[in-house]
């Protein structure tokens, strides 16, 4: 499913850290990877004294340019990438301006990146490049953590399918993640086996505890159950995202309840908490989540859970942004029938 794999490199290696996990998917698909390096005035130049004449930024940016294309020559040439086939871009500018525009010049597939990982004000000053672009790429993002996992493959004594969790929250939205991820952990496991979790959290309001309340609850964990044991059987059937059914995994799936659904998530992939239904023996090791793209004071309103998800894990997370889909209002889990389309 990926064929030209896009990597950002900044020159430092926490960006490189990403490179094992892309070799790995460029073998597995016998496909390439497209190393790019964004060039941008260095904070010497924006903080000169005084105005730089063009001829001085013309010469920086020629120096600059040489410097990176030379930069991802000896990128190529690690022993990593050794018989992976590889593009070299350098471009200047905004990084995540311009690899918005490289995406659709360079027919890249999936883009993989290793995010700093800032909060609060720092995030707010410096920007976060993986969240604009989780935001606005047509294509699957795998957002890795500097301090996090790198998700190489299976290792030696690895006794477990590698498994990739997908959440579902009932939307057609949610399940865009399905075919990405289970070809991105396919891809990752082979030639052992690969598992695809699917979660549902059901949003509860834990100081409610009067009898309606439970029942409440009770009902919508079962629409919830009802739900994904029906989506499983469509996945297998090929009936919802059929490249899946090709692809021999296992499919589990679980239900789960927490006031923070985001919280939630991290609690279940990443500490094995509140397990209702099926256990995940051992963790995961991917989280997919599509996101509804929501700009502006919608954004502001409802929050995102998936950049909420993306600021807190640890996990590698792939992020797919559903296209030529019409968002929809609904409840929470819907009626019986909107858990059964």
């Amino acid at each position: 499913m990926f064929q030209r794999i896009l990597v950002p490199l900044d020159g430092s290696p926490r960006a490189e850290r990403v490179l094992p996990l892309a070799a790995r998917l460029a073998r597995a698909s016998r496909g390439r990877l497209i190393l790019a390096r964004i060039v941008q005035p260095g904070t010497a130049l924006l903080w000169a004294p005084t105005a730089l004449d063009p001829a001085t930024m013309r010469s920086w940016l020629e120096s600059a340019t040489e410097a990176a294309e030379a930069y991802l020559q000896r990128v190529a040439a690690l022993p990593v990438l050794r018989d992976v086939p590889t593009e070299k871009i350098v471009r200047s500018g905004l990084p995540a301006d311009q690899l918005l525009r490289l995406v659709p010049e360079v027919s890249a597939d999936l883009l993989v990146l290793c995010s700093h990982g800032y909060r609060g004000l720092q995030r707010w000053a410096l920007g976060s490049v993986a969240l604009k672009l989780i935001r606005h790429a047509s294509l699957p993002v795998l957002v890795l953590r500097s301090h996090g996992e790198m998700l190489a493959g299976p290792q030696p004594g690895y006794e477990r399918p590698l498994r990739a969790v997908v959440p579902l929250d009932g939307s057609v939205h949610a399940k865009a993640a399905l075919e990405p991820a289970a070809a991105l952990v396919h891809a990752l496991a082979t030639p052992a086996p690969a598992a695809l979790h699917l979660l549902a959290v059901v949003e509860v309001d834990e100081e409610a505890e009067d009898e309606a309340a439970r029942r409440e609850r009770e009902r919508r964990l079962a629409r919830a159950r009802r739900y994904l044991a029906h989506t499983v059987e469509q996945i297998r059937a090929g009936l919802v995202a059929p490249k899946v059914s090709g692809l021999q995994l296992e499919l589990t799936w679980s239900v789960h309840v927490g006031s923070d659904v985001a919280q939630t998530i991290l609690d279940v992939v990443e500490h094995g908490q509140d397990l209702v239904d099926t256990p995940l023996p051992g963790g995961c090791d991917l989280l997919a989540m599509s996101t509804h793209g929501r700009e502006g004071l919608n954004r502001w309103l409802l929050g995102s859970v998936t950049e909420r998800v993306l600021e807190r894990t640890r996990l590698p997370l792939l992020v797919v942004r559903p296209l030529g889909i019409e968002e929809t209002p609904r409840t929470p889990w819907g009626t019986l029938q909107d858990d059964l389309d």
